[in-house]
Formats: structure tokens, C-alpha cells, sequence
């Protein structure tokens, strides 16, 4: 389904906490949102989940706007934080009480969460623990699986990563990745480590202070950027002055160049520079980001690095 954010904005007193003109994930995106905390990822699922009110603005599910009709609910899941447990529960009691809400019998929980076995891992199913007596990592893993119960359409995820070891951070990007080629489905997730999601997501948009500072496409980025290491014979020549060049280092006679533009037509232009050694390398999508927020006064290397 497709998600529509329109004029979103939300203040407390004179804070601003968030303000969003316009922003559109496609249907079938996986979407990841980067910031640090207190940059606006919860603030903004808690106003797409309709559990606070904005100040103006809409979000739209599909074509139904959160603020004014319930449908949503059941094409979405959700997991913010562990109040949306119930944390007296076992997990597999826990999980029952969410597919009775969705209408579901025990025995179509238990086929539906059957497919995530790789990532609860042998430490939810069956164990007689309450929630609140597992570890952090486990009382995640059980807010994420709950929220797919219902097989929904769109799902919204905070911070899924925070408490989950180095295997089910990739047990659980797996997942995603999964459902949504099997479903279709629309992916939220946020983080404050963009090295998090980059293996998953095909947009990242970066938050500070309320608002998306930017949002692309990975394969754009990657597409339209380009690192290269020139040597010249002599002093750096005047290079072409149609080149968008984003930043420019030099130690000794190596030169290093982040541009923005096709991959060929800039190593064509700098031919004509006559350099002794003319090299495109892989850029990282941590340099990526840095060099389009360009002078942004944003701790963005916190995110990235």
C-alpha cells in the first residue's frame, strides 16, 4: 500500500518536533528512516499509527487517512517500543491473544509464525517465560513477530535492531526482505545506523530535528555518484567546468574527487585533463550521504560512520 504524508507537522510549545511537507513511499518499498535519537522517526510513526495527534497535516494509508477512519488497522502492523506488550503474558499466549484479535485461531498463529522460525531461533516458541522475564533482545523478537500476525500490508518498525545480537539483526533483515517479496508489502523501518539497514531497504531518507533532510533511492545514489583517483603529471589542471564536484582531497600527487553525475560521461570529461592515472572506486554509501548533506549542520558521521 501505498503511504502518503502530507504538510505532517507536530510541535510542543515552541519545539518543533516534526515537520514533513510532503513525503510518498510507494507500494512495495522498504523504506528505512536514519537519525539520531530525538530526530523524529518515533514521533512520525506514532502520527502515522494515529496514537498522537498532529498539529496539521494528513497521512493517508492506501486511501484511507488515519485520522478519520479505522480501516487501516487492518493491512497494518506495527512495533514501537515494548509498551505495546503485555508483558504478563507467555509470548505464545501473547500471540494468541493478538490473532484473536485479528479473528485468527491458535492453530493459524502457530502456521503463520511458523515461516520466522530462523528468527525467534528456538528461544520464543514454547518456553513458559512471561515477557517481562526475557531478555531484551527476545521481547523485540516477540513485538516484531506479533506485528506480522496479521499478515499485514504495511509495517512500521522502530528501532527493530537496538537489542538483537549480530546473527537475528541478520536473521530478521532476511525476513523483511522476504515478506516483502512474498507480500508486496510496504516496509518502515527506522534506525539510528544507517550500516543497519543499507543491506535492506531501497530508500533511506535521513532526520534531524523534525524534518527529512534526505530521501532517495540506494541504487540512485549509487547510480549518480562516483569516487575517482586521478594523478597528473604536474600541478591539478583547471578540470571541466560543468563537473559537480561534491569534494576534492590530495595527498601528494594522488587527487580524489566525490561527483555527482554519470559514471561515464565524467570519466570521459576528465580525459581531457590528460591525467597519468584515472581511477573510478567504490564509494560507500556512508561517504554518500556525507557529501549530499554536503555542509548541512547535521552530526550526520553519528548515523553513518
Amino acid at each position: 500500500m501505498k503511504i502518503t504524508i502530507d504538510s505532517l507537522r507536530k510541535t510542543y510549545g515552541r519545539q518543533v518536533a516534526l515537520d514533513i511537507p510532503s513525503l510518498s513511499i510507494e507500494e512495495g518499498e522498504i523504506i528505512g528512516l536514519v537519525g539520531n535519537n530525538g530526530a523524529g522517526k518515533t514521533t512520525l510513526f506514532r502520527l502515522m499509527l494515529d496514537l498522537l495527534q498532529g498539529d496539521s497535516g494528513s497521512v493517508t494509508i492506501g486511501d484511507v487517512n488515519v485520522c478519520l477512519n479505522e480501516k487501516w488497522k487492518e493491512t497494518t502492523g506495527a512495533y514501537l517500543d515494548e509498551s505495546f506488550l503485555i508483558d504478563y503474558l507467555t509470548p505464545e499466549e501473547y500471540f494468541d491473544f493478538v490473532g484473536r484479535m485479528c479473528g485468527l485461531t491458535s492453530q493459524t498463529v502457530r502456521e503463520r509464525l511458523q515461516p520466522y522460525e530462523r528468527f525467534m531461533n528456538g528461544e520464543i516458541m514454547g518456553q513458559q517465560k512471561l515477557i517481562r522475564n526475557l531478555s531484551a533482545g527476545n521481547r523485540q523478537k516477540v513485538g516484531i513477530l506479533a506485528a506480522l500476525i496479521n499478515r499485514p500490508q504495511v509495517i512500521i518498525l522502530d528501532e527493530p535492531f537496538n537489542f538483537l545480537d549480530p546473527s537475528s539483526q541478520m536473521a530478521l533483515k532476511y525476513l523483511l526482505q522476504e515478506y516483502n517479496e512474498q507480500t508486496g508489502a510496504t516496509v518502515l523501518v527506522s534506525s539510528h545506523n544507517l550500516r543497519e539497514l543499507e543491506d535492506v531497504c531501497d530508500h533511506v531518507g535521513i532526520m534531524n530535528q523534525g524534518k527529512v533532510l534526505l530521501e532517495r533511492s540506494l541504487s540512485e545514489l549509487q547510480d549518480t555518484t562516483v569516487k575517482l583517483q586521478v594523478v597528473y603529471p604536474g600541478e591539478e589542471p583547471r578540470l571541466p567546468a560543468e563537473l559537480n564536484i561534491l569534494h576534492h582531497s590530495a595527498v601528494g600527487r594522488v587527487h580524489t574527487y566525490i561527483l555527482r553525475g554519470d559514471r561515464e560521461s565524467i570519466l570521459n570529461r576528465m580525459q581531457i585533463t590528460a591525467p597519468l592515472l584515472l581511477e573510478a572506486i567504490p564509494l560507500t554509501l556512508e561517504e554518500i550521504f556525507i557529501y549530499e548533506l554536503g555542509g548541512a549542520d547535521y552530526a550526520v558521521r553519528d548515523i553513518v560512520l
